[in-house]
């Protein structure tokens, strides 16, 4: 059945291509951006891509560009999210910030956009700071306690974190659907050329690399990345969805992971971590379930496909 024209901004990463697919399967007609020299033959090829896929080039550093792909739509997907490449002195956030206001105000002048689904990150809660141990949706990153984390961490949290603010706040002052979606580290099969980030951290003890452990230290909340696709989709067809929700399947420590994976995969050789923080915190997603949606996968259907994917790749 088809279901009318949405945008999907950035539609050649990770979550974006799981989403594309995804939509394509509800029935829509999918407008997707993506950055200009991209390998694109993977997304050509999902299924009904060649009836109802649209490709256009676009960049966050000139916003203007996404306007294009979102005349007519009925609903826009944020998705693209540009990654600092200089960890000591970047301008990502003034970047996310701007850029994601560019696509809204560009959702707004196409006055067929019904509602926008921005993808924030639980990076945008869980540097709070409140003596509260459980992160829900009225936590919000300090920038002070962010800023604290290593480079990379620091300037992806403070981007989300001011990006996501800006975006509520513009929805509301203008009166366009805004909601955004916090997950946590997102976990799974891929079906883009190259492993995702996240994933590559997740298989780190797989691959023999220690360097990423100490991302792991402390609380590891996943969510697969089936999951993070179906829920923003649920979102934008729920006539009840009003601002931030949680996403986070599954909380876990690095002892834990490590314990499922040499049960799991015991032809594995794997160091035993040695970064163990306890979980400082819980991350809660009542919100969403109270919603109705169910989350469909745990950490071992999350492990399993993303084993699989980047044995394609032959990481493994």
């Amino acid at each position: 059945m088809e279901k009318g024209k949405v945008c999907v901004t950035g539609g050649n990463g990770f979550v974006g291509s799981w989403l594309v697919m995804r939509l394509l399967q509800h029935g829509y007609y999918v407008n997707t951006t993506v950055r200009s020299n991209t390998e694109l033959g993977f997304l050509r090829d999902l299924p009904g891509a060649s009836e109802r896929l649209r490709i256009f080039e676009a960049d966050l550093n000139h916003p203007d560009s996404f306007r294009a792909a979102i005349a007519g739509c009925i609903g826009v997907f944020l998705v693209a999210h540009q990654m600092p490449t200089d960890t000591t002195t970047t301008n990502s956030d003034e970047t996310s910030t701007t850029s994601t206001l560019a696509i809204l105000l560009a959702c707004l002048d196409a006055k067929t956009v019904k509602r926008a689904i921005y993808t924030s990150s639980a990076a945008a809660a869980i540097f709070s700071g409140n003596s509260s141990t459980t992160i829900d949706e009225g936590s919000w990153s300090d920038l002070d306690l962010i800023h604290k984390s290593p480079p990379p961490v620091a300037a992806y949290a403070t981007a989300k974190t001011l990006t996501e603010k800006a975006a509520l706040e513009f929805g509301e002052k203008h009166g366009l659907e805004v909601v955004t979606l916090l997950p946590t580290y997102i976990h799974g099969p891929f079906i883009g050329p190259r492993c995702p980030a996240s994933v590559y951290t997740l298989v780190s003890m797989l691959l023999g690399n220690a360097d990423s452990y100490k991302y792991l230290a402390g609380s590891v909340d996943v969510v697969h990345v089936d999951d993070v696709a179906s829920v923003q989709i649920f979102l934008f067809e729920s006539g009840d969805a009003k601002g931030r929700y949680i996403c986070s399947a599954v909380g876990s420590t690095i002892d834990e992971l490590y314990q499922l994976l040499c049960r799991r995969y015991p032809h594995y050789q794997i160091a035993p971590p040695d970064c163990s923080m306890g979980r400082p915190y819980e991350i809660s997603s009542q919100k969403l379930l109270e919603t109705g949606f169910k989350y469909k996968y745990g950490l071992e259907e999350m492990y399993d496909g993303a084993i699989e994917s980047c044995k394609k790749l032959g990481l493994f």
